[in-house]
C-alpha cells in the first residue's frame, strides 16, 4: 500500500474503493448540500505562506504540549463515530496507531470497543467525547468508567441538538442498515456484496456491534442505532456543565465552538480548552470554515483556554496554518479514518506519516525552527477574517 499512498487523497480512495458506498458516504459526506464540507477545505487555500528564506533550521521540533500532554505531532485523532463499521479494528486500532505516533487519541460515545480497551491499547493520551444518548445515567457509568481507566480529558461535543441531513446517508439507506427490518434492507444490500472483503471482516467480526460504552442500566450496552434519531433526544446545554464538571474531574474540552460568543461562555463554564468545529460539515451547512472562524475565536478566549481546530486538514502545511492562526494543535477526522478503512492500524499510521513529513517539510521551507515559534506573521490572510468579534452581550 505505502508505495501509492503519498498524500490523503490516496488513502480516501483506497478507503472508497473497499467499504460499501453506504459506509463511504457515511464516513465521507456531509450535510445537505455539503457547502461547509468544501469550504472546511477550500478555506486554507485563501491563506498564503510568508517564508523567510536563506535560512537553515536543521531539524524541526514538531513537539506541543495540549493540555498538560507532551505531543510529537501538533495532531490528535479526532472522534469518529461507528468506526467498527470502516474496519473491524476500529477506535482500538486508531489509538494503538496514535500511541505509536506519539500523539493523542480521542474516543467517540458512538464507538464499538469498550473504552478499557481502547486506553489499554494506547501509550498516549486518551480522552473520552461525550454524547448523552442513554441519558445522564448511562453517561455517569462511562464517566466513572473512564475516569478509572485513565482518561485524561473529556471532550463535551454542543453542536448536535438534532442531527444534520446528510443527504447521502438517506439515499443509501444507512438507518435501514443499521436498525431497520430485514425487509427495509433489501434494496441497500447490492451495495455491500459489491465488497466481499469487507463483508467477510464484518461478518468474522460479528456484524453490527453494540454501543459499548452507553450501558442502560439493566439493559446492558445500547444497540447499535441511528444516530440522528439518538442525537435528538440528547441535547447538550450550558446548564449542563455544572453537572459534568461534578460528573468529571478532569479538564473539559468544549467542542463545536464557531464564535466569539460561545468561545466565551465555554471559558464561563469552566473550559479547559475549545475546539473550533464544525463537525466537519455533517450538522448545520453553510456555516463558516473553521479555519475562518478561528481568529475570531482565539481573540474570544484571550489566553483563557487553549484552542484546538478541526475540519478540512488533509495536509501538514493546513496544520502549519492553523497553528499560525492561534491554535495550538489540530485535531483530524477524515484524515486518519481514510488510513483506518483502508488498512487498519497500517492505513492510520500511514495517514499521521504523512502529515508530519508534510509539517516537517513545510516548517523547513517555511525558515522555521519549531511549531513552537510559528505566529501570523508566517501567512497572509483575508482581511474579512479578521474582523473584530461582537461585544459581549
Amino acid at each position: 500500500m505505502v508505495p501509492r499512498v503519498i498524500n490523503i487523497g490516496d488513502l480516501r480512495e483506497q478507503a472508497r474503493r473497499r467499504l460499501p458506498k453506504v459506509v463511504f458516504d457515511y464516513l465521507d459526506g456531509g450535510a445537505e448540500g455539503e457547502v461547509t464540507l468544501r469550504e472546511n477545505c477550500r478555506a486554507f487555500e485563501e491563506v498564503t505562506f510568508r517564508p523567510r528564506h536563506a535560512v537553515a533550521v536543521g531539524a524541526c521540533n514538531l513537539g506541543v504540549r495540549i493540555l498538560g500532554h507532551e505531543l510529537s505531532l501538533p495532531a490528535m485523532l479526532a472522534p469518529v463515530g461507528y468506526s467498527r463499521l470502516m474496519h473491524p479494528g476500529g477506535e482500538a486500532a486508531a489509538a494503538r496507531a496514535a500511541g505509536v505516533a506519539g500523539t493523542g487519541y480521542i474516543l467517540s460515545t458512538i464507538s464499538g470497543h469498550r473504552l478499557e480497551d481502547v486506553k489499554a491499547a494506547s501509550t498516549g493520551p486518551v480522552w473520552y467525547q461525550l454524547y448523552l444518548i442513554g441519558g445522564r445515567e448511562a453517561a455517569e457509568g462511562a464517566l466513572d468508567r473512564a475516569r478509572r481507566s485513565g482518561f485524561s480529558a473529556l471532550v463535551v461535543t454542543i453542536d448536535t441538538p438534532v442531527g444534520g441531513m446528510r443527504e447521502r446517508d438517506h439515499r443509501n439507506g444507512m438507518k435501514e442498515l443499521l436498525s431497520g427490518s430485514a425487509f427495509a434492507k433489501l434494496p441497500f444490500l447490492p451495495q455491500i456484496l459489491l465488497r466481499p472483503e469487507w463483508l467477510a471482516a464484518f461478518l468474522l467480526d460479528g456484524g453490527l456491534p453494540k454501543l459499548e460504552n452507553v450501558v442502560i442500566p439493566g439493559q446492558g450496552p445500547m444497540e447499535l442505532i441511528d444516530v440522528t434519531a439518538a442525537l435528538a433526544r440528547a441535547v447538550v446545554t450550558w446548564e449542563d456543565f455544572q453537572w459534568l464538571r461534578q460528573a468529571w474531574p478532569g479538564p473539559v474540552v468544549v467542542k463545536g465552538v464557531l464564535t466569539g460568543e460561545d468561545a466565551r461562555r465555554a471559558v464561563d463554564a469552566g473550559a479547559a480548552a475549545v475546539v473550533v468545529s464544525n463537525h466537519g460539515g455533517r450538522q448545520l451547512d453553510g456555516v463558516s470554515a473553521s479555519l475562518r472562524a478561528l481568529p475570531e475565536v482565539v481573540a474570544a478566549v484571550n489566553g483563557q483556554a487553549e484552542v484546538l481546530l478541526d475540519g478540512g486538514i488533509r495536509r501538514g502545511s493546513d496544520i502549519v496554518k492553523a497553528i499560525c492562526l492561534g491554535a495550538r494543535a489540530v485535531l483530524i477526522g477524515r484524515a486518519y479514518a481514510y488510513g483506518l478503512a483502508a488498512a487498519g492500524q497500517a492505513g492510520v499510521a500511514r495517514a499521521l506519516e504523512i502529515l508530519r513529513a508534510d509539517v516537517e517539510r513545510t516548517l523547513s521551507l517555511l525558515g522555521c525552527p519549531s511549531v513552537a515559534e510559528l505566529n501570523r506573521s508566517y501567512v497572509d490572510v483575508p482581511d474579512a477574517w479578521l474582523r473584530p468579534a461582537p461585544a459581549r452581550i
